[in-house]
């Protein structure tokens, strides 16, 4: 709806400033003010509270409305070396702990602290509002020697959000559920063609944005497609709301092998005494692909 707006106000602005360049330019201004506030309201606020907890390695988003009450995430599972795509999990990995540092009283902002075990320092921001969580990091490398942290992977379980159990059975019953984005539309993974099934470990797939070395991402089965952007998510069991996260930057969009989905974020390394920030927002909202595009592309303006 905003789009098509803009871009009646685009033709508008041309044909004023062609027609009557001083007289009609402040009505031209007025009409652009108009469009703005529109852009702020075009989403509706979905009334849906989040709340934020913590459970050992666990992330967790609780709320009356999620099916069973929460999502959880295990928050990080791990930070990664380049060269993973055709290496062991266990070379890939760089060790890592997790401290809680604060939450707060009304549960909607959590701090957490990571430190890995190459002397790295990431610091994590997390608040959850109406419908969103916002992700904001701080990754720091203190010491005096290059990082290899890459990239690290937060894996959301979505078995009991998409209406499966939470562990056993066929792992990939949840497909049809799930969805990324490829050449601009929303394309449910149980749709995607084709779909990669060689590997270093199997099922999974994995989707690499341009710009990320396809020698450096999950070694699951690697898509030849390339996505749009990076948002993934999934439909609720009953199709009413839909979950999606995205990070940026990101390393890699991911389905997993614990009814999960990722979007990996993307570090890049760290020389000594660099620092960078990455963002990030899990959306849950009533079903509306539409909306839930509005809003990603507020929050990730193309660059």
């Amino acid at each position: 709806m905003h789009h098509a707006m803009s871009l009646i106000y685009i033709a508008i602005r041309t044909w004023c400033v062609a027609m009557h360049p001083t007289r009609l330019v402040p009505f031209v201004l007025l009409i652009g003010l108009m469009l703005n506030a529109e852009a702020d309201d075009v989403v509706p606020n979905p009334k849906i509270p989040l709340t934020l907890a913590r459970d050992k390695n666990w992330l967790v988003i609780e709320s009356p409305v999620l099916p069973k009450g929460a999502i959880r995430i295990n928050y990080l599972e791990a930070y990664c070396r380049p060269g993973s795509t055709d290496a062991d999990w266990h070379d890939t990995t760089v060790g890592h702990t997790t401290e809680l540092v604060s939450l707060s009283d009304d549960r909607r902002e959590l701090r957490l602290k990571c430190c890995v075990q190459d002397g790295v320092i990431v610091e994590h921001l997390i608040r959850s509002g109406e419908g969103e969580v916002t992700f904001e990091l701080t990754a720091t490398n203190p010491t005096n020697v290059p990082s290899n942290v890459h990239w690290a992977q937060p894996c959301i379980r979505l078995g009991d959000f998409t209406g499966f159990p939470d562990q056993g059975g066929d792992l990939d019953d949840y497909l049809p559920k799930c969805f990324v984005f490829l050449d601009g539309r929303l394309t449910r993974l149980s749709d995607v063609r084709p779909w990669a099934k060689e590997a270093r470990y199997v099922p999974g797939q994995v989707w690499s944005p341009r710009g990320v070395p396809r020698t450096d991402v999950n070694p699951r089965p690697l898509s030849p497609l390339v996505p749009s952007h990076g948002l993934i998510g999934c439909f609720s069991g009953d199709e009413k709301l839909m979950f999606a996260v995205a990070f940026e930057p990101y390393q890699e969009l991911f389905q997993g092998v614990a009814r999960c989905l990722h979007a990996d974020f993307r570090i890049g390394g760290l020389t000594p005494g660099e620092t960078k920030q990455i963002r990030g927002k899990i959306y849950i909202r009533p079903n509306d692909p539409t909306q839930l595009l509005t809003l990603y592309e507020r929050d990730f303006p193309a660059k």
